[in-house]
């Protein structure tokens, strides 16, 4: 009896089961279809009639037959699987069809659609999948049929998938100069910001100039990058020929997505007549990928590998600013050598950064590289002389109004800073605030501060507000736990054609000492002016550019040993350093690919004497402690051993591919360096030097010291 009993049980538990499992397998009792407008006031049982029919018309509506189809007198038909999502949004998974015009055609549609109720399962939003066939030529929809059951929704998206990596390349779209419109970083050099530099300065515009890098979405509201291509572009059918005159060498282009890459170059050989070498050369290779991501995304790598030997003075000046550790170099403006070879340098280099614009306001840049403020040639306040470092830069733009915030890490590499082979990490904070007065005036105020890592303080959180006053954070935090420093620049457009430039910086002052006139060595502080006149003489596409900056002795300097305005043992700001004076003429001249420059510098710099006779600071070394100055009063400019100096520069060459700036050139350079005492470093030599190459110019690399 126990037994039948368990029996009956057992039997009435499964059939139980059996009819529980019929009836949750049957969907549409629990499942509503998604609800267009159009279906809003239809019931539930003709829901699905109701969609299909909306459905079909918008498509039978908005679907264009592409060209080819007529063309080639297609007849066929295509595949869409398409989802509703809980957002109730339409969503193509995958499209199968002859043509990838067709497949183009069918999602835009799908992009047009608006967004609906979206579907329900026992009361519950979710999503539904369906498959559609459209026929071709017609463009008409012949069914539209929901995947009910998991078996169905499987095979269809594992059709999907297997098609994935097919539609990844179909969806590939042609390449349309993307990078003139984003948020990359125009490549600063000189030559080429001279092609535009008249354009972004005409009276009225309300551009901000000073702040470098400039962007290319800013510049091209102004300069027509896309135009100047075409007055360049050369005729070439072969691929080849495209590649080296015309275009990048790889682009690509997706929905969402585009980058472009492109070898780098920069082969130099030249002669320093008279020098320790027979030849000079340059070997660079390397690579660089630019990009954008979705929307406002972008982002830029290059990576240098290079060899090479200069004139003397160059290679004398490189050695002379070796690092702590036995490496035998730092090239100036690019980074720490190796030994190559028994009388050259290896000398790698890594840039990249990527930039993000959430809206027209705000541009934000994380990277490693280099930043420049200033319209002249040189800038007192933050130069590109200096080797790259890591940094994060804050653009803000307004009404009238452009703010620069950037906070950088450098490093200080000498022997007496570094500890357990690790060399010391310093850091500057600074902001530059922008401010177009008028359609012909711009006033720009400068604020920095440089600290490093006191009481373990490391990258002290006062300085991340980026509108306080740093000053008065270093009072705060201690007369010697930074070096602060102050600055005031303006431009002022007389016409079309000639504006004026100027900076003021002011590293430490005191009323008392200026008002005793006993040339006090806290009156620390320098200034430039400077003139630029484009289409000069009526001549289209003449610059020419004249320039006179002086800094007086200790300025960017610091009593505390590592606090002082430099990196990689370069000056941060301006390339000689303190204690100098200098005049340069500048001229700028291109037609169609041919271009020249031809520059001249007058300068005078007073510099320390021999240490192992005379160990006093005179100003000119900004890594020397302040403290060791050679006086509190009667400071003078260009104290020291007094130098002479004398530069010309003269640069033509022919550019080979406009796209990526690749120039042929051939440049001259005279030196004529005369001080009044001869020392192991600066003693009286005249160069001239002549090399000639090919070159990516996306860089300034200055040989004028």
């Amino acid at each position: 009896m126990f037994r039948l009993k368990t029996a009956l049980l057992i039997l009435v538990f499964f059939v139980f089961q059996i009819a529980f499992g019929q009836i949750s397998t049957s969907n549409s009792d629990y499942e509503k279809y998604p609800v267009f407008t159009e279906c809003e006031n239809v019931e539930i049982a003709n829901l699905e009639n109701c969609f299909n029919t909306t459905l079909q018309t918008f498509i039978n509506t908005n679907f264009k037959l592409p060209e080819i189809i007529s063309t080639e007198n297609y007849t066929g038909e295509m595949i869409v699987l398409f989802e509703v999502t809980k957002e109730g949004k339409f969503k193509v998974l995958y499209v199968d069809a002859v043509y990838k015009e067709l497949k183009t055609e069918i999602k835009r549609v799908f992009e047009l659609l608006p967004e609906i109720v979206a579907p329900t399962y026992s009361g519950r939003t979710t999503y539904m999948q369906f498959t559609m066939k459209l026929n071709i030529p017609l463009g008409s929809v012949d069914a539209i049929e929901s995947l009910k059951t998991l078996e169905e929704k499987e095979n269809a998206l594992e059709v999907a998938a297997k098609k994935e990596f097919e539609n990844v390349n179909s969806e590939l779209e042609t390449y349309q100069d993307e990078l003139y419109k984003s948020n990359l970083n125009i490549p600063f050099s000189h030559d080429m910001y001279a092609y535009f530099d008249r354009q972004v300065n005409l009276v009225g515009t309300n551009s901000h100039t000073a702040s470098k890098p400039l962007l290319y979405n800013t510049v091209s509201n102004y300069y027509d990058f896309n135009a100047q291509q075409a007055t360049l572009k050369k005729e070439a059918s072969s691929w080849v020929g495209r590649k080296l005159w015309n275009e990048h060498m790889v682009t690509v282009k997706g929905k969402n997505y585009w980058f472009v890459l492109d070898p780098i170059l920069d082969l130099q050989l030249g002669k320093n007549t008279g020098g320790e070498v027979d030849y000079t050369y340059n070997n660079t290779r390397g690579v660089q990928v630019q990009g954008g991501l979705g929307k406002g995304f972008n982002f830029s790598a290059t990576v240098f590998e290079s060899q090479g030997r200069f004139a003397d003075y160059f290679n004398r000046y490189a050695e002379s600013i070796k690092p702590s550790g036995g490496n035998p170099a730092i090239i100036p403006g690019r980074g720490i050598a190796k030994g190559f070879k028994t009388d050259a340098y290896d000398y790698p280099v890594a840039e990249g950064y990527i930039s993000y614009a959430p809206n027209k306001m705000f541009n934000v840049q994380l990277g490693h590289g280099k930043n420049f403020i200033g319209d002249g040639y040189r800038s007192l306040f933050v130069s590109d002389a200096v080797s790259p470092f890591p940094f994060v830069k804050l653009n803000t733009s307004f009404w009238k109004i452009k703010y620069t915030n950037t906070w950088m890490w450098l490093r200080d590499v000498r022997p007496e800073v570094t500890e357990d082979g690790a060399f010391l990490t310093k850091y500057i904070a600074n902001h530059y605030l922008s401010w177009n007065v008028s359609k012909k005036l711009n006033i720009g105020l400068f604020e920095s501060v440089i600290w490093k890592n006191d009481n373990n303080r490391g990258f002290d959180i006062n300085y991340v507000n980026p509108i306080i006053f740093y000053r008065a954070i270093e009072f705060s935090t201690g007369s010697r736990s930074g070096n602060a420093i102050v600055g005031l620049s303006s431009k002022y457009k007389w016409n079309d054609n000639i504006n004026f430039y100027g900076q003021f910086i002011l590293d430490e002052f005191s009323l008392n000492d200026i008002k005793a006139g006993n040339q006090s060595w806290k009156n620390k502080f320098g200034f430039q002016l400077g003139a630029k006149y484009y289409n000069a003489f009526k001549v289209d596409n003449l610059l020419l550019q004249l320039e006179y900056n002086q800094v007086r002795p200790y300025t960017y300097s610091h009593n505390q040993v590592a606090t002082n305005y430099g990196h990689n043992n370069q000056s941060l700001a301006h390339l000689w350093g303190a204690n100098f004076r200098e005049l340069i003429g500048i001229a700028r001249y291109n037609y169609k690919r041919w271009y020249g420059s031809a520059k001249l510098i007058y300068g005078q710099r007073g510099f320390d004497f021999d240490p192992t006779i005379d160990a006093t600071s005179y100003g000119s070394n900004i890594y020397i402690d302040n403290d060791n100055r050679v006086g509190d009063t009667g400071i003078e400019l260009l104290q020291g051993n007094k130098a002479n100096i004398l530069i010309g520069d003269l640069n033509v060459g022919y550019i080979v591919n406009p796209k990526t700036n690749l120039k042929i050139f051939a440049n001259l350079t005279y030196r004529s360096f005369n001080p009044d005492a001869n020392t192991l470093v600066n003693f009286k030599e005249n160069t001239t030097w002549f090399n000639f190459g090919i070159r990516t110019d996306i860089f300034n690399w200055y040989f004028d010291f």
